[in-house]
């Protein structure tokens, strides 16, 4: 629980004083409200996290030393530091370096980009006529990925483009005329790229669906068909998502042949994330989240809210009490968000604000706390969001601002 008061003469708050007596309408609050302004209480959640269950231990049947890898691609994993793969690389490696068709259920954080790109790197160098196409929902994914690629393939000369809105097409044409190992990008500036006959889908003999389940939810169906239906019909497809919901049957019906299944149970928010609320109660939330940002131990801190607009504003307001603090949103530009996060990842700002566009996908190292200044709008987003603290068996905490 948390409790302040302070020598400024703000009011106290609380934190955590919640009523069991009032989760029956905790449970219904954000669901009978249409249109954008709803949102999820997520007080109900968090007084039944206590009663999850953590899922069984996974016995890693592999050490990175035991795949079949190329000598150079295993120098530089090494170099890495990686020794035990996660659950998700362990079981799926394999299969990838035999060129089965995959379907890979798991959240992230769970070390699935490294998963798929360690088996193609070693599938493209050692047949250098294959290409590998890789799909990702986010400009910011799409980076992350490109740069993951990049680390594992040091002095290897295996070359890649990154495809992604926000930069200018023509910056990307040249290397893309190279005919790179791996073009990895987001689905709306691939498929431009395709219509001017810059890429053609029928050269990529692997091609990689990532965050699948997110692509849907931002509308990308029709052109993941798109791609689909251009791409050679011998080739090696994988497919990645955090969950497999009845709506994606067409797409895995017509994407894979034959395909293995391999899931990781998604653990629960409870076995590495604390959950607490703040009752705002009629107080400047801006006053209660700079009583929080000053403590010692909010080092690494996610901030998230609902409109570009308001984090503008916060981000103003925190930079003018002496807080090191940055925001992106859909109306940065694909260099500031990209500054913002690659600041934030090398803990050269201690406080990122987002939007949702943050709140997937992205592996952020030590977020000591996600704070939710404006509550989500749905429980999934709420589940995602307090996801980026608390990963890779590190503890983390998520705090929501309730009125």
């Amino acid at each position: 629980m948390f409790n302040s008061g302070n020598s400024r003469g703000r009011k106290k708050y609380r934190a955590g004083d919640f009523s069991h007596s009032n989760s029956n309408q905790s449970r219904s609050r954000g669901r009978g409200r249409g249109g954008r302004n709803s949102t999820f209480d997520p007080s109900f959640l968090i007084q039944n996290a206590a009663f999850a269950t953590k899922q069984p231990e996974y016995v890693v049947k592999n050490q990175f030393a035991d795949f079949d890898f190329h000598e150079a691609l295993k120098r530089n994993i090494a170099d890495k530091g990686y020794v035990t793969p996660t659950p998700i690389q362990d079981q799926a490696i394999n299969h990838i370096l035999d060129e089965t068709d995959i379907i890979g259920l798991a959240s992230t954080g769970t070390g699935k980009t490294a998963a798929f790109l360690l088996p193609l790197i070693h599938n493209i160098y050692k047949q250098d006529h294959k290409r590998v196409l890789i799909m990702a929902p986010t400009r910011e994914l799409a980076v992350q990925i490109r740069e993951e690629l990049t680390s594992f393939t040091q002095n290897m000369q295996v070359y890649s483009a990154l495809c992604i809105g926000g930069v200018p097409m023509e910056r990307q044409i040249k290397p893309l005329k190279k005919r790179p190992d791996f073009v990895i990008g987001t689905p709306g500036r691939i498929i431009d790229l395709e219509k001017r006959r810059v890429i053609n889908f029928n050269d990529f003999t692997a091609i990689v669906l990532d965050e699948v389940d997110q692509m849907f939810d931002m509308g990308f169906i029709h052109d993941m068909q798109y791609v689909i239906e251009r791409l050679p019909e011998k080739r090696h497809s994988l497919f990645f998502s955090a969950t497999l919901p009845s709506k994606m049957n067409d797409i895995v019906a017509t994407f894979l042949r034959n395909p293995i299944t391999v899931e990781i149970p998604r653990q629960t928010t409870a076995a590495n994330v604390a959950q607490d609320i703040i009752k705002v109660g009629g107080q400047a939330k801006i006053e209660i989240l700079h009583d929080l940002l000053s403590r010692e131990e909010f080092e690494k801190v996610l901030v998230f809210g609902r409109t570009k607009h308001n984090l503008n504003k916060l981000a103003q307001k925190l930079s003018e009490r002496g807080f090191n603090v940055a925001a992106i949103h859909g109306n940065k530009s694909q260099g500031q968000r990209q500054r913002a996060l690659e600041q934030f990842k090398k803990n050269r700002i201690q406080i990122l604000l987002a939007t949702d566009i943050a709140s997937r996908g992205l592996d952020i190292d030590d977020v000591t706390h996600v704070i939710n200044y404006d509550l989500p709008g749905t429980q999934e987003d709420y589940i995602h969001r307090i996801g980026r603290t608390g990963r890779a068996n590190k503890t983390g905490i998520a705090i929501s601002f309730i009125d």
